[in-house]
């Protein structure tokens, strides 16, 4: 029998992270109860938010792959759930939305779990003369009603001379976010936001750019919603907009040359700050990763070992969070989750 308080023994288990808590449920039915109950998931998530702990990188290509990020030293290649083939196209709270763009099938996933949730693909009813040609989404957190939703959005394709162009949705202060393009003959970009919550859409303001004709991407970075300006593949700035919605608080927080490589910078796409805060890991060309030092303005590879040639990578929390509603976050009484599907039709957005 412990002689430890079960507050001080929860203390001390909620600074582990999920792999080797999994190991302890094995201990007793008293740590097993302990931690998968809702009150130590909360914790748990809590203190790696908190500290910036327990971060993984997923890899995709034809497989999956995790990468310690405390260590970045090797990649694992891990059991995919999602049979056939899809794609990651969204994290939150340490849970990863798998979605296939060609199928409209979609599935839910703790990679730390192990435990993943198939959702029912829907019927989208369109108009006549509409081809659906592909399916879009968005994945993030209703911290008002404790639920997770899927935003599916359709590229539909008809007569319309006036098309869309968008991403999958980048989740920021509650919200998912897309560069929706209007074409052809305008080349103008504007920036979308659905409120999860709210399930309303919203444009976000954008900063005034240091020069023109420039590809637009979305990012995250420490929380912020992040835009990525690529100018003919010889630079990228990266502005973070410090407080949401706010269009004077978009700051040019750096900038990547590619001077300091050996070919164009086709892609980039930040991930996180070193614990230090003093260097952000970025994907390069989707090809390999590296550091880029804020302070001197410099870079430097990151190595990790058996990665794939050519990949995505999202940066994901480890949590015990599952996904039946027994491990709710916002400190709310905990309820089965319905997961909701919030269907949003790309024609919405159409400059006709």
């Amino acid at each position: 029998m412990s002689i430890l308080p079960e507050d001080i023994i929860s203390d001390i288990l909620s600074r582990l992270p999920v792999k080797t808590l999994l190991r302890f449920k094995c201990a007793s039915k008293p740590w097993c109860g302990l931690i998968d109950g809702p009150d130590f998931i909360k914790m748990h998530f809590k203190r790696s938010t908190e500290h910036n702990t327990n971060l993984s990188l997923i890899l995709t290509d034809d497989s999956l792959y995790s990468v310690d990020f405390d260590t970045l030293d090797y990649a694992v290649e891990l059991d995919d759930p999602a049979h056939p083939r899809t794609e990651i196209v969204g994290s939150c709270n340490g849970l990863l939305c798998l979605g296939n763009a060609v199928s409209g099938s979609a599935s839910i996933w703790n990679p730390s779990t192990r435990k993943h949730h198939n959702l029912p693909v829907s019927t989208i009813q369109t108009h006549p003369g509409c081809i659906c040609e592909f399916f879009i989404y968005g994945f993030g957190y209703d911290y008002a009603h404790d639920d997770y939703k899927l935003v599916k959005i359709i590229q539909l394709f008809d007569s319309v001379e006036s098309q869309v162009q968008v991403e999958f949705g980048i989740l920021a202060s509650g919200a998912l976010h897309w560069v929706v393009t209007r074409w052809p003959g305008l080349d103008m970009k504007i920036v979308v936001a659905f409120d999860v919550g709210l399930e309303e859409y919203r444009e976000v303001p954008q900063p005034e750019y240091l020069g023109e004709n420039f590809d637009m991407n979305l990012g995250v970075l420490g929380g912020f919603l992040c835009i990525l300006c690529n100018y003919s593949q010889i630079r990228v700035d990266i502005w973070v907009m410090k407080e949401y919605g706010v269009k004077e608080s978009w700051n040019k927080h750096f900038s990547v040359l590619d001077l300091e490589y050996t070919w164009s910078i086709k892609f980039i796409k930040p991930l996180a700050y070193s614990k230090c805060g003093d260097k952000v890991l970025l994907i390069l060309n989707k090809e390999e990763f590296i550091w880029y030092d804020i302070e001197k303005k410099t870079v430097a590879n990151a190595e990790i070992r058996t990665i794939p040639d050519y990949f995505e990578a999202e940066i994901c929390l480890g949590s015990l969070v599952t996904l039946n509603g027994d491990g709710g976050i916002d400190g709310k009484k905990p309820r089965k989750k319905n997961w909701k599907r919030r269907i949003s039709l790309a024609f919405m957005y159409c400059f006709c």
